[in-house]
């Protein structure tokens, strides 16, 4: 960091300071602030002055140069502590938490804003629309609390006149889920009564000079803030915008509730400006439109609103309610207590509304990780006015707290914790405001003890016998006096003193005593449901509404000293606000001022105390869990003694010997950049240690998953067999008796089986066809053989191509010797066979038939056709001579049409190719010869011609004229 700024902008880090007195640090403070540093550093505290303009250092460049930085990698910045609470959370899963401190008009609404829109920036990086969500209603709701919450003061424009702490709630990814607010103490003495020069909450003048016409006028209200006693005080400059009305919508506020939120307000205007008449002793209200008007906006009759304006109600001891009338003083004081009470509940409802929406709903840490908490509190700084009221008492006494908590966090605590560790060290003298806080707070004898007191006394209790009570008690006290006890302000009959780190200022004692509610019976019974929501006890009877509540001074104790509780439970971080000046200058530098401020607010200490401490701590075992990676002697598990020793390991790798001390239970390391050190090596081994457990892990999920596959494929080969045997099984059942069957199995229908054996089911089907043919054939007699091999030889060459082809008939071959068939001729057949089977020497006659042949002079002649296993013979009519003789082994082939006609070509390797017509004979005149001739063809070439086995199934269908034929070639 102090590389990153020049030695003209001075130091950085006030703890990096030569000398550590009030001067240097004052002429540090002056000159970064003349250069437009506004930012400087004690530690992990950031010093934050004033610019009182616009400074560009905010912005999403600035974001993302400090968005997962550490704390001195970059100049000082709020963004830097933000990141710092940021990833402190994220990192350890702890609660931290911002606080954001001193006077008022120092800054600290600008800086809680932008600690919020850096923390909304910086989350969501998948940007998923539920977290959106919740990050714009945060967003929004500071709009709408500045609106309701804040005014203009003397001392700044934007004074928040409340105190704001609220918690964000983040998830295990560092997301934000919801939140919750709480407010503290809100100045409601502004709604009817301003100091000169200031104004009103910003909401009223919203409403007047954002509204629109048709608005104002449903409101009865004018546009100017100048007619309204409430509001005319500071109205003449007035620049306004109505932006609360979009941020509510955005919140979710209804249109219904919405509209109820003016209403109030505008009641709250003509509350102010009704006047009360006296008639005698009777007090009245003389105009009556203003009274139906409050009434209209209220939902309520003009008769109650009338009646709880000028009556009081009392319930007595024994349960009787009485009615007294009200004196003009005390009716000018109800409708001013009415008034606040109203902006009060109001504004208290307005908080709630926003819980409701930004609380975090269906959360079950077991699914959704541990829930961690940043928490920013943005609360009045110490006050100091002419006239000091109950309210900045209550401001002061909460800031004296603060104070107290920082003192014990960052002075008191790490001194005994260097003591407790048995750390060398050389205590350093500090102011302990805790004297103070007792003053106030201590039961019996603080002031707030005897405010109660008073206000409990039975009777009227006047301010000098309370005055003189708190003398008695107090007067002893070095921080107390009063205008009593101290003669030099004997003018000052009412005024008390307390003396503590802010100038001595006097609070107004009848201010502090003056009863601070009023019980009116009016809303309750509204119809509005918004105001009847902020009346919850309403609905109680009015003796039970009239117990006397604890009083304002013990609820703000009670919530501050609750407050102070959450703070404690949580890793803080402090942004010190200062004023540089009181007139809003840019450029004046007030030494004296600023130089207060410093006092009380104890910056001086704080540098003394971190430049001779020590900037991180951490328990051995939390400080080698974090960085052991980072040491050979510690990774990943050390064999040493103690954790001790093996921090000591690590330390001595890295050579910081001399920037750390070792207690009794933790390590202290003084300068952070010996810290950031050790996290940039550890930032720089977290991806290789990644890669190294991802690789473990892969291999591990691969070994699982091989044992896994190995046992998969085991079960299926186990499951495969089973089935393939009760396939089997199931076979071997249905075709047990198959043997002694008429059909042999051919009705059994087979089992459906496994999928892993389908492909091999074709194969077994095929086999058992073999088998139930071979059992068929065994029972043919060899006689009939050669006629099976034909038929069988016909069927595989004409199956599907022709309707019939002889297949249910016997073949007889030799039809021309047939006496059947050819009664006149088949004796001349036979002598002429004879000659031929003598002269030819052929083995026997495939086939032989009268057949009409064409000739190429288209010309057709009856012949004889016989074919023999040697020769083709065309044989003249009845005397059979040879007409024509081919040789059987010169057919390469024959043709045959896919009608039922009897037409055959006979194709020969010489082209000497003939076509016949076979004639049917006397035996059967239907008969087709035709299946008979290709199946004898093609059965004696299988059987006999090696040389056309190859060829003998080889066939190609052609048209011939307009025949389709089926040829076959041998």
């Amino acid at each position: 960091m102090a590389e990153l700024e020049g030695l003209e902008f001075g130091k950085s880090d006030f703890v990096l300071l030569d000398e550590v007195n009030m001067e240097q640090f004052m002429e540090n403070l002056q000159l970064r602030f003349e250069k437009g540093r506004i930012y400087t550093f004690i530690g992990e505290v950031v010093v934050s002055v004033n610019p009182y303009k616009q400074m560009d250092i905010y912005g999403k460049v600035a974001i993302e140069a400090y968005r997962g930085r550490e704390l001195y990698e970059n100049p000082p910045h709020l963004y830097a502590v933000a990141d710092a609470a940021y990833k402190a959370m994220k990192r350890r899963a702890k609660d931290t938490c911002i606080v954001i401190s001193g006077e008022s008009g120092a800054g600290k609404t600008e800086a809680s804003k932008y600690i919020m829109q850096y923390i909304a920036a910086i989350t969501n990086p998948n940007q998923r629309e539920e977290v959106e969500s919740v990050k714009n209603v945060l967003l929004k709701s500071n709009c709408v609390l500045e609106a309701f919450g804040n005014a203009k003061t003397n001392r700044n424009d934007n004074s928040s006149r409340f105190g704001k702490y609220m918690d964000i709630n983040f998830n295990f990814n560092g997301d934000p889920t919801g939140g919750h607010i709480n407010n503290y103490l809100l100045e409601k003495s502004r709604v009817v009564q301003q100091h000169a020069g200031e104004r009103n909450f910003h909401s009223f003048y919203q409403l007047l000079r954002g509204g629109t016409d048709d608005m104002l006028s449903n409101l009865h209200l004018q546009r100017n803030p100048e007619a309204y006693v409430y509001s005319k005080e500071g109205a003449s400059v007035i620049t306004v915008g109505h932006a609360e009305e979009d941020a509510m919508k955005v919140i979710g506020f209804t249109s219904e509730e919405i509209s109820s939120i003016y209403k109030i307000i505008a009641t709250i205007l003509l509350l102010g400006n009704l006047e009360f008449e006296c008639d005698g002793e009777i007090v009245q209200l003389p105009g009556a439109g203003s009274v139906s008007h409050v009434a209209e906006l209220t939902g309520t009759e003009p008769e109650t609103v009338s009646k709880a304006l000028l009556y009081r109600t009392v319930a007595t001891g024994g349960g009787e309610v009485i009615e007294k009338g009200h004196n003009k003083l005390e009716a000018c004081f109800g409708r001013d207590a009415f008034a606040k009470a109203l902006y009060e509940r109001l504004f208290a409802w307005i908080v709630g509304r926003i819980n409701t929406v930004i609380e975090v709903k269906n959360y079950n840490p077991a699914l959704h990780g541990k829930n961690t908490v940043i928490g920013v509190l943005d609360i009045y700084g110490f006050e100091i006015f002419d006239n000091n009221s109950f309210e900045q008492f209550c401001i002061n006494y909460c800031n004296e707290k603060l104070q107290q908590l920082f003192i014990e966090l960052i002075l008191q605590q790490e001194q005994e914790e260097y003591h407790r560790e048995g750390i060398t060290w050389q205590h350093i003298e500090y102011f302990n405001n805790q004297i103070i806080v007792d003053l106030v707070e201590q039961l019996h004898k603080g002031i707030i003890s005897i405010l109660d007191e008073a206000c409990l006394t039975v009777g009227k209790v006047t301010d000098t016998v309370c005055l003189e009570t708190m003398n008695t008690k107090l007067g002893q006290h070095p921080h107390f006096t009063s205008s009593r006890l101290t003669s030099t302000v004997l003018c000052l009959p009412d005024v008390v003193f307390l003396s503590h780190f802010v100038p001595c200022p006097p609070f107004q004692f009848a201010a502090l005593i003056h009863p601070t509610s009023l019980h009116l019976p009016l809303l309750p019974g509204s119809a509005d449901p918004v105001l009847k929501e902020m009346w919850p006890d309403g609905q109680l009877s009015i003796t039970e509404v009239t117990k006397r509540p604890l009083t304002a001074a013990t609820l703000f104790k009670n919530s501050i000293i609750a407050l102070v509780e959450n703070l404690a439970c949580k890793e803080p971080y402090y942004v010190r606000c200062i004023k540089p000046n009181d007139v809003k200058s840019p450029v004046l530098f007030d030494d004296a001022r600023c130089r207060h401020q410093v006092a009380y607010l104890g910056l001086l200490e704080n540098v003394r105390v971190r430049r001779a401490g020590f900037a991180y701590r951490q328990p051995y075992a939390r400080f080698l869990q974090r960085y052991k990676m980072t040491c050979e002697y510690t990774w990943p598990n050390h064999l040493m003694d103690t954790d001790r020793e093996a921090v000591e390991a690590i330390v001595t790798q890295h050579g910081f010997e001399g920037d750390v001390a070792y207690g009794h239970t933790k390590l202290f390391v003084r300068t952070p950049r010996s810290l950031f050190t050790l996290e940039q090596e550890r930032a720089a081994l977290i991806p290789i240690l990644v890669l190294f457990l991802q690789k473990v892990w892969r291999g591990a999920l691969a070994r699982m998953r091989c044992r896994r596959m190995r046992a998969i494929y085991a079960i299926m080969g186990c499951y495969k067999r089973y089935k393939v045997k009760s396939h089997f099984f199931e076979v071997e059942r249905r075709f047990a008796s198959v043997r002694s069957m008429a059909d042999y199995g051919k009705s059994v229908e087979w089992p459906t089986p496994p999928k892993v054996f389908c492909m091999r089911l074709t194969r077994l089907t095929h086999v058992s066809f073999r088998w139930r043919a071979r059992r068929i054939i065994k029972n043919i007699p060899p006689s009939d053989m050669l006629e099976v091999r034909a038929k069988v030889a016909a069927m595989e060459a004409l199956r599907g191509e022709r309707p019939d082809w002889g297949f249910g008939r016997a073949w007889e071959r030799d039809y021309l010797a047939n006496p059947k068939d050819c009664p006149q001729s088949s004796s001349n057949f036979m002598r002429a066979s004879k000659d031929l089977k003598s002269k030819d020497q052929y083995s026997q006659i495939l086939f032989s038939g009268s057949v009409r042949m064409l000739n190429w002079f288209n010309n057709t002649k009856d012949r004889g056709l016989v074919i023999t296993d040697k020769h083709i013979y065309k044989l003249e009519p009845k005397k059979y001579k040879v007409h024509k003789k081919i040789p059987l082994d010169s057919v390469t082939g024959l043709s045959v049409t896919s009608d039922t006609d009897q037409v055959v070509a006979l194709h020969t390797a010489t082209q000497d190719d003939f076509l016949v017509y076979l004639q049917r004979g006397e035996l059967c005149p239907n008969q087709d010869r035709i299946g008979e001739l290709v199946g004898t063809l093609c059965d004696h070439f299988k059987r006999v011609s090696v040389t056309h086995t190859s060829a003998c199934f080889l066939h190609v269908r052609s048209r011939f004229w307009p025949l389709r034929l089926r040829n076959f070639f041998f």
